[in-house]
């Protein structure tokens, strides 16, 4: 969860990439490291296997310090898809800030989707989380494929769910990837400001929060 430490004035936060096997996490984060501008930015840490980018996790590391003296740190993690790796994906979901869960748009992974969603639920009671509680953005990824389900069924799909509306994206040509990660940000500020009073304690606005945060 996040850490505030005020007599540091520093907020540590842990964003995680959720989603089943080759649905664009990984890509999620290489375009953000290409496109995301804030002051600090690490290296992104990839590692590659033949079935799944992910062996164990990805990580892009982020940060800035505000006009009032906050000091931001935020990491961005992927999990591995693949099944067998269930016990990875708990582990670096522990003590997650927000998740972004990046769904495949072909019609054959429907079913793939689903059965990583309620993975990712279950996961998070067995953390001690509650899914409807946790700043989360899901974003249906691969548009750009011919096979794509229509937007307006998967819409009208969610459209129940207090995860919508959905995002779009085409992770492989940037689209969706930055809006993907403000929308995020703006539901952990939310989260965040209601568990730490960042606006009365640190004069913290939402659009600061975002853009400064997304250097865009």
């Amino acid at each position: 969860m996040a850490e505030y430490i005020s007599h540091e004035r520093k907020l540590l936060l842990k964003v995680v990439y959720y989603g089943p096997a080759l649905s664009g996490k990984t890509t999620n984060l290489m375009q953000l490291h290409t496109l995301l501008h804030p002051q600090r930015k690490g290296e992104l840490m990839v590692l590659e296997t033949k079935d799944d980018r992910t062996l164990f996790f990805d990580v892009l590391p982020i940060g800035l310090r505000t006009e009032a003296g906050l000091d931001l740190r935020l990491k961005l993690y992927t999990v591995p898809g693949q099944v067998q790796h269930d016990s990875t994906r708990k582990a670096v979901l522990s003590r997650a800030d927000g998740v972004i869960f990046v769904a495949d748009s072909q019609a054959a992974q429907q079913e793939n989707n689903a059965t990583s969603f309620e993975n990712l639920a279950a996961n998070l009671q067995k953390l001690g989380m509650d899914i409807e509680r946790l700043p989360l953005v899901v974003q249906f990824n691969k548009r750009d494929v011919p096979n794509a389900v229509d937007e307006e069924q998967l819409q009208t799909r969610w459209a129940s769910t207090p995860w919508a509306p959905l995002i779009m994206a085409s992770a492989i040509n940037g689209i969706g990837v930055v809006e993907s990660f403000q929308a995020i940000l703006e539901r952990l500020y939310r989260h965040l400001d209601e568990e730490f009073h960042l606006t009365a304690s640190e004069g913290l606005r939402l659009d600061d929060f975002v853009r400064k945060l997304s250097g865009t």
